[in-house]
């Protein structure tokens, strides 16, 4: 059974950085497409950026100051954002296809999700 954990949020300064991480567990991701996503109060879930073995993809508005890496070893999956603004105040979330997948990009449907944890960024 496919499960993920994310940890890593908090309540920082703008300006500041995070590293998010999502745990897997029932399986081995070091070949599965995995993403990131966030969704604020009152507006639509938004994609931040998916990783299929060697690529990765990363919305156009965050690509200068995010990253998405994995670590096969620890069977986890990050998210690096630097530069945090008040408009990254999120619930992030770690989502996976659980090894079965044909493409990998933004606009994937994942089975898989976290429960999700929550960023803040205070001015």
């Amino acid at each position: 059974q496919v499960k993920l954990v994310e940890s890593g949020g908090g309540s920082i300064q703008a300006g500041g950085s995070l590293r998010l991480s999502c745990v897997a567990s029932g399986y081995f991701i070091n070949r599965d497409c995995m993403g990131w996503f966030r969704q604020s109060p009152g507006k639509e879930r938004e994609a931040v950026a998916v990783i299929g073995g060697s690529m990765t993809i990363i919305q156009n508005s965050l690509e200068d100051r995010s990253n998405i890496f994995k670590d096969n070893s620890k069977n986890t999956v990050y998210l690096e954002m630097n530069n945090l603004e008040v408009d990254d105040t999120a619930m992030y979330y770690c989502a996976a296809f659980g090894g079965r997948w044909s493409s990998c990009d933004l606009a994937e449907t994942f089975p898989y999700w976290g429960q999700g944890t929550q960023v803040t960024i205070h001015t």
